[in-house]
């Protein structure tokens, strides 16, 4: 066990142990206060690391919406989780084409990582708009209109499992073994009814659901803002949009998966995010919802392709990887079909462009 598995076995000593999403929240913490986690030298490699396009169809969606919207004054344009600054860098390029849109516009990141703050300042040191960073979304920007994009930010949120016994639906735990090393456990007691949803009560024993408290709140309190002030928000992920889906808790580092008690803190916890969940959360708030959609379908209403096909007529000389960085975006069997695609408008908003 690594040394912050020891900090967390002394936590369980202490105090007893710890849900799944406390275990999540304290390792990817410690994960991403320590390190840039991008790219081919990295963990994982995102969509905005694979191809220019991505950023620049999401900045154009940005722009659309907010036009169609008659172009509302003194809006903010956020990201959650901005990564390395590549995607804002390139949505901001995109969106020179409407120039009106950067008038008045203030850019927001929300990240905790000092690491991955220090990369996106440097990303985006030549931004002609005034940008500045928080560590979360809270009343604060809930003032104004809201566009917000969030790309493989919701599966990063802590999770609570709970599995099916003899004697109900008990929480997954996280515990020391004599020798005291971390291992899985279920809690004793069975979880209240109302923790678990009805369509759940039938499973079968040993089934698992997984449930994004942090999530659903945060998609609240987006929706809540759209809803009231305009805007709109996109969220791209990887998630399941049916239910009764089971365990999709995950581990990965130097991009292969790895075991999730190991060694916290250097391995990038995640799951799939639960799109129903999301969209109960955002129309309880009184937002309108439109998908979700697949990342591929989305990405080519878009015009993904047609913009490739411009980028490759720029250069002089073929350029092939282009096209296979954005056939890993689109293609069914690659990310085209596990990502999807969310948008949050408020009611009376035309439907999105990509929807």
């Amino acid at each position: 066990m690594n040394a912050f598995g020891q900090r967390i076995a002394a936590l369980i000593a202490a105090q007893g142990p710890i849900s799944v999403a406390e275990f999540m929240a304290l390792a990817n913490s410690a994960y991403y206060a320590a390190r840039d986690p991008f790219g081919g030298g990295g963990d994982f490699i995102t969509a905005p690391e694979i191809s220019q396009t991505f950023g620049e169809m999401l900045g154009l969606w940005c722009v659309q919406v907010w036009h169609d919207q008659g172009k509302p004054k003194h809006k903010r344009l956020i990201e959650l989780g901005p990564g390395r600054g590549t995607l804002m860098a390139d949505a901001l390029r995109a969106a020179r084409v409407m120039p009106d849109f950067l008038d008045d516009l203030e850019v927001v990141l929300v990240e905790t990582s000092p690491t991955l703050k220090a990369a996106q300042q440097e990303t985006l040191k030549d931004v002609r708009v005034p940008a500045h960073w928080v560590s979360q979304f809270d009343s604060s920007l809930a003032d104004r209109p809201l566009l917000l994009l969030a790309n493989e930010f919701f599966d990063a949120l802590p999770i609570r499992q709970f599995v099916k016994t003899a004697r109900g639906w008990c929480e997954r735990m996280i515990t020391t073994d004599p020798n005291g090393a971390l291992i899985f456990a279920l809690s004793p007691v069975p979880a209240p009814d109302a923790v678990i949803p009805s369509d759940r009560v039938g499973a079968s024993e040993g089934a698992v659901y997984e449930r994004a408290d942090p999530a659903r709140s945060l998609m609240e309190d987006i929706a809540h803002t759209i809803a009231r002030n305009g805007g709109g928000a996109l969220l791209v992920d990887y998630g399941y949009d049916e239910p009764g889906f089971g365990e999709t808790l995950q581990a990965v580092s130097n991009h292969a998966f790895a075991t999730i008690l190991d060694a916290p803190g250097e391995s990038d916890l995640s799951a799939h995010v639960d799109f129903l969940a999301l969209v109960a959360a955002a129309k309880g708030a009184g937002a309108s919802v439109f998908g979700p959609t697949t990342q591929g379908e989305f990405l080519q209403n878009l015009g993904i392709v047609r913009r490739t096909e411009q980028l490759v007529a720029s250069y002089k000389s073929p350029h092939l990887s282009l096209w296979t960085d954005v056939d890993r975006l689109i293609a069914p069997e690659q990310m085209g079909t596990l990502f999807k695609a969310l948008a949050i408008l408020p009611v009376a908003a035309p439907q999105p462009p990509g929807f």
